[in-house]
């Protein structure tokens, strides 16, 4: 008897040595792969996007499958480079200009002339820029190499991107395969299951991106009208730049405003002053309006969940993780509902919540995010 209990302690003990170093081994391979499972997961976060996109384009347009995904990939990604290059091109030009004007610059700093040396006499800074003129100076001259060694960097992440681009679109043209392989795989039992999960999968990651580039869309446009009435120099640029890093949670609506405030104070104090209301107005309107709609209708989560779940992700991410953060966390919360017990699961939506869900489906830009379009196109043909 006593040997027999030894044995199933031996058996036991194995067991859980076995899986402590499987575990051990699969973090370390986690941890060494990191970049390129950084990269699957943004291909992935793609392909869920567009993949309805890709079913109306073939339903509607073009029925061979692979001449459809690439027509959507074409069209979104030429846009996204349009949008960078329309952003990037006139920074390095004026950051280049800057760097060739910079010893005119501080000469009338130094002297009190010109529109740099009466803002500084305003702001009593002019003893402190003849103090530390060399040293200005030197700075002036590097202030172009930044530029260049964003150039390198961007040439470096080339392979990053292109394997983005191609495993994305891997992975909507094999959709199809793919749902169909994993529903014969789970089998009739668990088939309804998993179309359900697909279904909700995209419905939160659509609705999310659908609803974060629509306020982007509406905060860049009043951006550039108001920049554009009070004469801001590069008004377009500027509300590129601010719809883009609206994009980012959290912070990036803050960083956008900073931006286009500080451009307005040096156009002139009346523009910025009208600027930073402006935001300042926008802000209550997107915070108490805006992002709530979009976050109950795509994902579903409290205030708080989102803000520590981008914590969280941004801390173990980065910017990457700050950004897949909220859908992600949506994707969590459907699964936990899905899997856990009826007496464990999140909460519904509340009977107001709903009513406010039925008012938003009426919305025309409803359909944009392909929450209906997901919801026809979820499971494979």
């Amino acid at each position: 008897m006593r040997n027999a209990d030894d044995r199933i302690t031996a058996r036991r003990a194995a067991v859980v040595i076995g899986v402590v170093l499987a575990t051990v081994v699969v973090l370390a391979l986690v941890w060494a792969t990191q970049r390129v499972l950084s990269w699957i997961i943004v291909a992935a976060f793609f392909a869920v996007a567009l993949k309805p996109l890709v079913d109306a384009v073939q339903r509607r347009l073009v029925r061979r499958r692979a001449l459809a995904t690439l027509l959507v990939f074409v069209v979104v990604f030429v846009l996204l480079a349009a949008a960078l290059a329309g952003i990037v091109l006139p920074l390095v030009g004026e950051v280049t200009r800057f760097a060739a004007h910079a010893p005119e610059l501080l000469r009338e700093a130094r002297t009190g002339q010109g529109r740099i040396g009466e803002l500084l006499n305003r702001l009593r800074l002019r003893q402190f820029v003849a103090a530390h003129s060399a040293q200005l100076s030197q700075f002036g001259g590097r202030v172009g190499e930044p530029a260049y060694g964003f150039f390198r960097s961007a040439v470096e992440t080339g392979a990053g991107v292109a394997t983005v681009i191609v495993v994305s679109y891997l992975m909507v043209l094999q959709a199809p395969r793919i749902t169909t392989a994993g529903l014969r795989l789970a089998g009739d039992q668990h088939a309804e299951r998993l179309r359900r999960i697909g279904r909700g999968v995209s419905r939160v990651v659509t609705g999310y991106l659908g609803g974060n580039l629509l306020i982007s869309v509406i905060v860049g446009v009043l951006t550039f009208v108001v920049l554009t009435l009070t004469g801001v120099p590069f008004a377009g640029v500027i509300a590129l730049l601010v719809a883009l890093t609206d994009l980012i949670p959290l912070v990036g609506a803050t960083v956008g405003a900073v931006i286009a405030v500080l451009a307005g104070f040096l156009h002139s104090p009346t523009a910025g002053i009208v600027v930073l209301v402006f935001f300042a107005v926008y802000q209550q309107v997107e915070n108490h309006l805006l992002g709530p709609v979009i976050m109950s209708r795509a994902v579903q989560l409290s205030p708080l969940s989102v803000v520590v779940s981008i914590l969280l992700a941004a801390e173990l991410a980065g910017l990457l993780g700050a950004l897949l953060a909220v859908p992600a966390a949506g994707v969590v919360q459907l699964l936990l509902r899905e899997f856990l017990p009826p007496d464990r699961r999140p909460p519904p939506p509340t009977p107001r919540d709903a009513a406010r869900r039925r008012f938003r489906d009426r919305l025309p830009f409803r359909g944009k995010t392909g929450s209906r379009l997901g919801r026809k196109t979820g499971g494979s043909r």
